[in-house]
């Protein structure tokens, strides 16, 4: 059975022309070549459906990152397009000519979407190999990845998600003031999370020459231990010793130590404060 021209199908599925009485007989005898019409309606309708959605954010950078991923993968393998039809016998039943058109319409995809990335490389905006029916298909496959990206964003940033991040449960925080001769700018807060993390987030730290430590205080003894260090940013999230007594040691300190070996306080803190809650 000789099929009709992919590139047909797609001004079909566009609505951009009628069938004639041929193609119109064809279609109702071909299971195929109905179904892949079908494929490429549901491709189009994507990109119509997200025409509302001009107001959201564009999609995370990691969407077109996995694109530009499978469209490599593409151009090391063999042509898309040399295999895009399979060729079902007329005994084969509708269901088994349906799975042969998605995995049509599947390949279809990729090898329009390797075209779309050639033809946004300046250095091959010069070539004419395709004609505009090509040009059609490829659009046509461009707006539903491009549609796929917006609807993964919309489910990522939509408010009324079912399965929202819990908010932490604060039990105990601190403001943290700048301490002995360090900068008044210097500040920060600690919050101590009911699974047992300390989370801190500071501002305006001088720099030093080694690294910045966090430690709890007992300010009636004066005995203290490590909870960990702070990395480049402003936040740091540390996990505290279980069974840990807040109450006694309720001193938050930030000191700037040295690479030196040594374990102890160095004597040199930069913020601290209280703990209640």
């Amino acid at each position: 059975m000789q099929h009709l021209d992919h590139d047909r199908l797609v001004f079909l599925a566009l609505g951009e022309s009628e069938a004639d009485d041929g193609e119109s007989t064809h279609l109702g005898t071909c299971a195929l070549c109905r179904a892949e019409v079908a494929s490429l309606q549901q491709v189009a309708g994507l990109g119509t459906e997200t025409q509302g959605l001009a107001d959201l954010p564009d999609p995370p950078e990691h969407i077109w990152q996995g694109i530009e991923a499978q469209v490599r993968a593409a151009e090391a393998g063999p042509l898309l397009t040399e295999t895009r039809r399979h060729r079902v016998p007329e005994q084969a039943d509708t269901a088994t000519a349906e799975q042969a058109a998605s995995t049509t319409a599947e390949q279809t995809f990729g090898a329009a979407a390797e075209s779309t990335v050639t033809r946004l490389d300046p250095a091959r905006r010069s070539g004419r190999g395709r004609g505009w029916s090509g040009w059609v298909a490829t659009a046509v496959t461009a707006a539903a990845a491009a549609a796929v990206g917006v609807v993964g964003t919309v489910s990522v940033l939509r408010p009324d998600d079912p399965t929202p991040t819990p908010t932490p449960v604060v039990v105990a925080s601190a403001p943290l003031a700048a301490y002995g001769a360090t900068p008044p700018a210097a500040k920060g807060d600690a919050r101590v999370f009911q699974d047992g993390q300390l989370h801190l987030h500071v501002a305006n730290l001088p720099s030093v020459a080694g690294y910045y430590e966090v430690w709890l205080i007992n300010p009636t003894t004066m005995e203290m231990f490590s909870v960990g260090t702070l990395g480049g940013g402003p936040d740091a999230l540390l996990p505290l010793p279980p069974n840990v007594d807040l109450k006694s040691y309720s001193v938050v300190d930030v000191s700037a130590e040295q690479y030196d070996n040594n374990t102890r306080h160095s004597g040199d803190s930069l913020l601290r404060g209280s703990l209640t809650g």
